[in-house]
């Protein structure tokens, strides 16, 4: 399911260039154009890198399979690090559209990043395509004519599995990063949960990407809720399936997280992965639930 949502992910990003290309124009037509400037803005360093990479390079196989063009017209690619640190945004933005002056922005992958270049995007006119960042703004209240996400908002995966994990448990922790996306992703889950009947008895968040869980495992320990909800991925995700299982939580309180918990890490986690059940959300979005929760 996470290969199948990725490819058409990245067919719906290459269809938008296509028409940012001018794809309707004629291909002779289309050759006497300029070429296609196409600004790259990821998190090739930081703790998003590996699925900045993963677009990356989705994005330049399809270039590879069409030519190196799209619409007709021949791609010129601009790349810039944005570091996973919405303090770099607006620079990096700039340095793509204000000193390379490219036709389409795609990124990022970062909410927080995100954000920042969705406001630079308003002031400029820029077209911008975001195949991953999930902050809900996006598409709420910095919602703009010039701004497409081709993949989803914080609140949609979370606000399923609250309606799943409600079924099963009334008593819940969360846990994340202190992040747009972190936040947003429990707020998701807190808000159909509750709905749901269920009860929030401590909401957990550690600076973004502090990976430092141990004193969160004892409190959880302490606290025995029935369920735990996190929101972390790649190294984070890995890391704290990794703890929670050493400490013997997943044993007698179950793990509930979005596919992002598993996505690309259960070969990292190893043994710990192990027997991690599938669940399904009631919007169909693959993710896991821990030991024990059926």
């Amino acid at each position: 399911m996470q290969k199948v949502r990725r490819t058409l992910t990245l067919a719906v990003l290459c269809n938008a260039v296509a028409l940012a290309g001018i794809s309707f124009l004629t291909p002779a037509y289309a050759q006497q154009q300029p070429k296609l400037k196409v600004g790259l803005l990821m998190s090739y360093t930081g703790a998003i890198a590996d699925p900045s990479k993963a677009a990356d390079n989705g994005f330049k196989l399809f270039l590879s399979e069409n030519g190196g063009k799209i619409g007709g017209r021949e791609v010129q690619l601009f790349e810039v690090d944005d570091e996973s640190n919405p303090a770099n945004a607006i620079e990096a933005a700039n340095k793509l559209i204000k000193r390379d002056q490219v036709d389409v922005v795609i990124g990022p992958m970062h909410s927080g990043v995100g954000i920042a270049l969705a406001k630079v995007a308003k002031e400029t006119n820029t077209l911008v395509i975001v195949p991953n960042a999930a902050a809900n703004e996006l598409t709420g209240v910095l919602c703009a004519p010039n701004v497409f996400r081709v993949s989803f908002s914080s609140w949609q995966p979370t606000y399923a599995m609250g309606l799943y994990v409600a079924k099963k448990h009334k008593t819940a922790v969360t846990v994340t990063w202190k992040y747009a996306a972190g936040v947003q992703m429990v707020e998701g889950f807190k808000e159909s949960f509750e709905k749901g009947g269920g009860n929030i008895v401590k909401e957990m968040a550690l600076p973004f990407p502090n990976m430092e869980f141990q004193a969160y495992l004892t409190e959880i320990a302490a606290i025995k809720p029935e369920a735990v909800y996190v929101f972390f991925f790649g190294a984070g995700a890995t890391k704290f399936v990794k703890e929670y299982v050493a400490a013997g939580l997943d044993r007698t309180i179950p793990l509930y997280g979005p596919g992002f918990l598993t996505d690309g890490t259960l070969a990292a986690m190893g043994d710990a992965g192990r027997g991690l059940p599938p669940a399904r959300t009631a919007a169909g979005t693959r993710t896991r639930a821990g030991r024990g929760s059926g």
